[in-house]
């Protein structure tokens, strides 16, 4: 039912957590106005475009889709008359050596003889993780999509029934080691910790549903790439009656007897509502957006001391050719612990690097020409806090990569191939993206940085704050950050009707 009088939301950014709350607040009759600096919608989940190439910007793996179905559910939509999903099979293969490649498939009578053929005697084990791991998903995720705005919220019922799921205090690798023996099976079922900002040997077992929700619910791909769900929110918005700034970046959150008055824009105008949410990386809008002086918790020092993810490089790569290579592969360092230690530590740049490969023209014909591919490199690597020169040794850089995935592929002939290219570094992420570090999974998820102890949904610094997307509650990843939509979009009419 929608709300009698109009309320006003401002919303920082057009990123995938603006965009899913705008979404709910336009549909229950809030006058939603959304303000973002790039000239087109989705913040990272958006596109790259060169010549006749198309890539995604960020995000290629699409799971959990339930969420964004039930936030077009609510709204009246069906999220197929907007997208088209493209379900894929083999989720991914991991290569671990060329005489080990692991197709990971959904099937799990052939996945449960997939690892048997390289990890013998583990295959048993594929079992018992499905049916254990369902049982700790189905018991967290209510937990996920509650806010935690108050200490208090830590006896909420749903967070207690899942606590003797959560097996603390083992670390993700430890879980994993109650199904399989073999530690290269334990890295195919642990390396989405990565992404998190924490190696699979310190991060909190709660994090084995990651794995699970791949297995479980699938991997998609949207025709066109991901790009086009952040498109698809932002026509739902304007159907709705709710705005879309575009080129209208946010100078200042200006700031009254904590409370938000106003955003100063970069055009020198200034706009108010009753209720702001900020969509932009979180300690990066901390730093440039409001001054330190009107900051009590979150101060430059304080945000400093704070954990953050690691970064990546991506290459984006258009090619001439279609090369023989599933949808998704992830290629495993030699030494994946210290791989991983490296980069969670921001102690060097890897010299055998883990990488993985998007080559989404192998199911969907729309993003480059006839006979022609795209091709998504993406390494992981240390954020800024270390110090490296990408501005002189990025070519040298990328070469070593190039011949990295020559060696493990056997595309011999990639480089003349190339007919269009893009690199963005860490150190772009930060400077050109607004990325604090260039940390692109935002803060760690570690036990100090997770549900209440996370930036919360309802900001507690100001009255009429709210935030979303990887940097608060419940976390990174697009799923989460859309149920982060979901949840300030919830709270923000739960505040009008206190009124």
């Amino acid at each position: 039912m929608k709300k009698k009088e109009k309320e006003s939301v401002a919303i920082i950014g057009a990123g995938p957590g603006g965009l899913s709350a705008g979404m709910i607040l336009t549909n229950k009759g809030y006058d939603v106005s959304i303000y973002e600096k790039a000239p087109f919608v989705g913040g990272r989940t958006s596109a790259v475009k060169m010549g006749p190439y198309t890539f995604d910007l960020g995000p290629t793996f699409f799971h959990m889709i339930d969420v964004l179905e039930e936030i077009f559910e609510s709204t009246g939509r069906n999220l197929n008359d907007y997208i088209k999903l493209m379900k894929l099979d083999p989720l991914y293969d991991l290569v671990f050596e060329k005489d080990k490649v692991l197709p990971v498939t959904m099937d799990r009578e052939q996945m449960k003889r997939n690892i048997e053929a390289i990890f013998p005697g583990d295959g048993e084990g594929y079992a018992r993780f499905l049916e254990e791991e369902e049982k700790k998903f189905s018991k967290v995720k209510p937990a996920l999509q509650s806010s935690f705005t108050k200490l208090s919220d830590f006896f909420k019922p749903e967070l207690i029934k899942a606590l003797p799921y959560l097996d603390f205090p083992k670390s993700v690798h430890e879980q994993m080691g109650k199904y399989f023996s073999s530690d290269l099976l334990k890295i195919a079922f642990t390396f989405q910790t990565k992404y998190l900002g924490m190696s699979p040997w310190e991060a909190p077992a709660l994090f084995s549903i990651l794995s699970f929700l791949e297995h479980d619910g699938g991997i998609y791909h949207v025709e066109g790439g991901l790009n086009q769900i952040t498109k698809a929110m932002g026509k739902a918005i304007e159907e709705d009656g709710g705005q879309i700034h575009l080129e209208t970046p946010v100078k200042k959150v200006i700031i009254d007897n904590k409370k938000i008055k106003g955003l100063e824009l970069e055009n020198g105008t200034t706009t108010t509502a009753d209720y702001y949410i900020i969509n932009a990386d979180f300690a990066h809008a901390m730093k440039n957006l409001i001054p330190e002086a009107d900051r009590k918790k979150y101060t430059d020092k304080k945000l400093d001391k704070m954990g953050y993810s690691c970064s990546t490089l991506i290459m984006y790569l258009g090619l001439s050719k279609k090369y023989d290579l599933s949808h998704h592969t992830i290629y495993i360092s030699r030494d994946y612990k210290s791989n991983v230690k490296e980069i969670t530590e921001n102690t060097k740049i890897s010299d055998d690097p883990s990488f993985y490969l998007h080559n989404p023209s192998v199911t969907d014909p729309t993003l480059a020409p006839e006979g022609h591919s795209c091709l998504y490199v993406l390494v992981p690597l240390p954020n800024n806090d270390l110090a490296f020169d990408w501005k002189n040794d990025q070519e040298k850089f990328r070469n070593e990569i190039l011949d990295l995935i020559i060696e493990r592929t056997g595309f011999h002939d990639l480089r003349e191939n190339i007919k269009a290219e893009k690199i963005i570094s860490p150190i772009e992420w930060e400077k050109d993206y607004s990325i604090n570090k260039g940390a692109v999974f935002n803060l760690k998820h570690n036990l100090g940085q997770m549900l209440y102890f996370r930036p919360r949904n309802k900001f507690e610094e100001y009255e009429n704050c709210y935030l979303v997307g990887g940097g608060t509650h419940p976390g990174s990843g697009l799923p989460t950050i859309f149920e982060s939509g979901r949840i300030t979009g919830q709270l923000i009419q739960e505040a009008g009707q206190r009124l």
